[in-house]
């Protein structure tokens, strides 16, 4: 399971279930999704696993969108 926080400049963090927020991140105001994630990509659980938290600007995306 993963715990998944949105911040004010559309970022995404993703964590393990129950991890504390990264120091590196914890100067943005983070929220978290009312619900848990169960299932994620495997470039997200890899990253996960290795560093502990994934992070992804969805700024970028969404610009790519319109």
């Amino acid at each position: 399971m993963f715990d998944v926080y949105r911040n004010e400049k559309c970022d995404l963090l993703v964590l393990s279930k129950g991890s504390a927020i990264p120091a590196l991140s914890s100067r943005h105001n983070w929220r978290k999704s009312r619900k848990s994630v169960s299932k994620v990509s495997d470039e997200i659980r890899s990253a996960v696993q290795r560093h502990g938290y994934y992070v992804r600007s969805l700024r970028a995306i969404k610009k790519g969108m319109v």
